[in-house]
């Protein structure tokens, strides 16, 4: 990725609870706002998708794109766009890695608009879609009561 936006956030859970709600396509739109529609196209021999339609919609923007995954375990899962009607490119990434309290979440990001817009612009709005999606993730992976482990299921 050329010109990117990253950020992080330490979630209670052990990587694999975390790559769990990550790799739950079908659960996104109870979790993430703009995220309205989901079908997952293709599927590994383990089942994690490898292609994902989604609908966004947030509400000046509003878009149909298709992602292609790569994973690497529970350490990491990439991205990259296959179609869109707004965007030009989209690469993201989640690299997960152990920390006190359980594990660090890196979210990085770049986007390419076909519409022009202002480098300055575009990293803004990739710095919320970045915050706005460890919050949400975050939240629900520390909301599941199944499978936890560790201090943060003790205190249930």
């Amino acid at each position: 990725m050329a010109e990117h936006t990253r950020s992080s956030i330490v979630v209670e859970a052990t990587a694999a609870e975390v790559m769990a709600v990550i790799a739950d396509f079908e659960a996104y739109p109870l979790w993430t706002g703009e995220v309205k529609e989901i079908e997952v196209l293709g599927r590994t021999e383990e089942g994690r998708a490898t292609q994902v339609r989604l609908l966004l919609d947030a509400g000046a923007i509003r878009d149909e794109h298709v992602l292609a995954y790569t994973w690497e375990g529970d350490r990491e899962v990439s991205w990259t766009l296959v179609k869109s009607q707004m965007l030009r490119s989209l690469d993201g990434s989640y690299s997960l890695a152990p920390a006190a309290g359980g594990t660090e979440v890196t979210y990085q990001l770049a986007v390419d608009v076909k519409i022009p817009m202002l480098g300055m612009i575009k990293r803004k709005a990739e710095k919320v879609i970045i915050d706005r999606a460890l919050a949400g993730l975050k939240k629900r992976v520390e909301s599941r009561p199944e499978g936890r482990t560790g201090p943060a299921a003790d205190a249930s």
